[in-house]
């Protein structure tokens, strides 16, 4: 059984940082693109960045490059997601998806809210 475990949310003031981690099991993690999303109240989910299999490519969305970085420990079976510089607009549930390299499988955690707030 396939489980995408994210840990590291929770409440933050402006222009602080956080660092989410999500651990993975049950799949062989060094043939899964990782990526994290996130989805504010009322709003579609987004993408906010995406790592290779190897970590050797990453890419961001526009509003989070230069603040987030994405990053992986494939010896771990996890990947990271640095926030800095947060602001109230970061807020949001963050996800974890998986999608194997070959295939159509994929696979999401469960999320972790992320509150920028004064």
């Amino acid at each position: 059984q396939v489980q995408l475990v994210e840990s590291g949310g929770g409440l933050v003031q402006p222009g602080g940082s956080l660092r989410l981690s999500c651990a993975a099991s049950g799949l062989t993690f060094s043939m899964y693109v990782m990526s994290w999303y996130r989805q504010a109240p009322g709003k579609e989910r987004e993408l906010v960045a995406t790592i290779s299999s190897t970590g050797g490519s990453t890419n961001y969305a526009d509003s989070m490059k230069g603040r987030f970085t994405i990053s992986r420990d494939n010896a771990k079976d996890t990947v990271y997601l640095q926030m800095n510089s947060l602001k109230p607009e970061d807020t949001a549930v963050y996800y974890c998806h998986a999608r194997r390299v070959v295939g159509t499988w994929n696979y999401w955690g469960q999320g972790t809210q992320i509150t920028v707030s004064s």
